[in-house]
């Protein structure tokens, strides 16, 4: 499905001859990927396609079938931030305290000699994300994109070298995405850190994406946006007819009924 070839030395995440499969079920197979330090790289495909999984394997949380992958520094270098989802209102835990969770979340503890470097860190990224007048909120009073802000802040307070973002524009409206959009854009940017962006709507940020990383069936297809959304790509992918329509800026794209039942935030239904 695509070229196999050496792994660039310069590489933030590099995947060679990987392959996911669930009992017979094979998710992907033979995916060669280079994502460059500073790259942002959106995945698409329809749901089911691995573009979660992926997300799993880079985090070491699900073996390859068959294959390589390597990510610079490790799980440790990696920010992640998950799709938005409402909290409970009554939840008391404090803004500051959700970002601190990406500092050391995963021991128990925190020397009296660190507590003012991890609040100096977390100062700061909540800054960097616009988030600090309401650090000391509980969190479960804060709206869908303040919430969201601070999920972008705690993948960001380990200075990761990785971001990789499960569909994170996910249920907010157009005003919070771009300022999500922005902000990871804004970190790829200044720290040269690379972005996997799984999404079912490139048209948020397609104005940020250096390639697409799109995933059907088992079939893959890896390239800027103009080589892989086109009518010719996105139908030998899905096997089926479909159109891309570009308007403005934005992609369309215009499929078959079974498409769009895969894909409704993606594909729109023909006629």
């Amino acid at each position: 499905m695509t070229t196999r070839v050496a792994a660039r030395v310069d590489a933030a995440v590099a995947l060679r001859g990987a392959r996911l499969s669930y009992g017979d079920r094979v998710l992907w197979d033979g995916l060669d990927l280079d994502v460059a330090p500073g790259e942002f790289i959106a995945v698409l495909g329809p749901n089911g396609s691995g573009k979660t999984s992926l997300m799993k394997v880079l985090l070491g949380l699900q073996p390859l079938a068959a294959g390589t992958v390597e990510v610079v520094g490790g799980p440790r270098r990696i920010g992640y931030i998950p799709q938005q989802r409402a909290l409970d209102a009554t939840l008391t835990l404090r803004g500051r305290d959700l970002v601190g969770f990406g500092l050391d979340g995963h021991r128990w503890g925190i020397g009296w000699r660190g507590r003012a470097v991890r609040r100096e860190r977390v100062d700061a990224a909540l800054e960097a994300v616009g988030a600090t007048r309401y650090a000391d909120s509980p969190i479960g009073l804060l709206s869908g994109g303040e919430q969201q802000r601070l999920r972008v802040a705690q993948a960001l307070v380990g200075d990761p070298g990785v971001l990789l973002c499960d569909e994170p524009l996910l249920s907010l409206d157009l005003a919070h995405q771009r300022v999500v959009s922005d902000l990871i854009d804004r970190r790829r940017r200044e720290a040269d850190t690379a972005v996997l962006f799984v999404t079912h709507e490139i048209n948020p940020v397609l104005p940020l994406v250096d390639r697409v990383l799109y995933l059907v069936d088992g079939r893959f297809r890896i390239g800027t946006p103009a080589e892989v959304m086109t009518s010719a790509t996105l139908s030998e992918l899905y096997r089926t007819n479909v159109e891309v329509v570009r308007v403005r800026d934005q992609i369309h794209v215009v499929g078959a009924q079974h498409v769009c039942e895969d894909e409704p935030h993606h594909v729109e239904e023909e006629g």
